[in-house]
Order: C-alpha cells, then structure tokens, then sequence
C-alpha cells in the first residue's frame, strides 16, 4: 500500500473515532486476504473496507468492493472471529473517500455495506 492509502485509512479511522467506534485492529492480514481496519462500538464489531476514488470517477468507491473483495473481506472476519472473542454482531461496512487533486473532498460511512451470503 502506498502511503496515500495509509492516510487515507488513518482518515477513516479518525472519522470512525468521532463517531463513536473504538479502532480494535488495522490491516489484519489472514491468507484470504486483508481488513483495512477493524471497529467496535456497543452493539457492533464492523469489519471495514476503505475505499478511495477521485470526484470523477464512473462510480462511487463503495462500488468498488466487488464481490471477489466481499468474499475475501468475509474470509478473512470468520478468520479473525475463530480467533478472537467477541460478543457483538459482526457488519460490514465500507467508508468512502472522495477526493479531487489528494485532497480529501467527503468521507461516507456506508453502515452493512454488505452481508453474509
């Protein structure tokens, strides 16, 4: 990853913050691929996909997370939930950045972006 993605994960991070979920993991790695950043609040553990786009692309971000990327996403949470203990309701979500020139133009939180099939 290059270290605009980083930012751009640490953004979201940031932004999740405020919003009242507590970072628990970044770029959990498992052989089916990665978690951008993993988040809990009271209710929820969410297994997050940062996406970034320009203003102009043809789609938005969220888009972008194909279902090869759910599957892999979703992999990879049943990896880290055999592993970890944990008592909330597992989601998926995605955050969308949009930006114009690296400039960060919007941030969207896109709450069980998609589901377990």
């Amino acid at each position: 990853m290059n270290n605009l993605g980083k930012l751009y994960e640490i953004k979201a991070a940031n932004y999740l913050r405020k919003k009242r979920y507590r970072l628990v993991e970044a770029n959990y790695t498992t052989r089916f691929g990665e978690i951008d950043l993993i988040v809990r609040n009271r209710k929820y553990i969410c297994f997050v996909e940062v996406k970034q786009r320009n203003f102009n692309s043809i789609a938005t971000p969220g888009e972008f997370v194909d279902n090869s990327k759910q599957k892999k996403i979703i992999a990879s949470a049943q990896q880290y939930l055999s592993t970890h203990k944990v008592n909330l309701q597992p989601r998926f979500d995605v955050v969308e950045i949009i930006t114009e020139n690296n400039d960060i133009k919007s941030i969207k939180h896109l709450e069980n972006a998609f589901e377990l099939v």
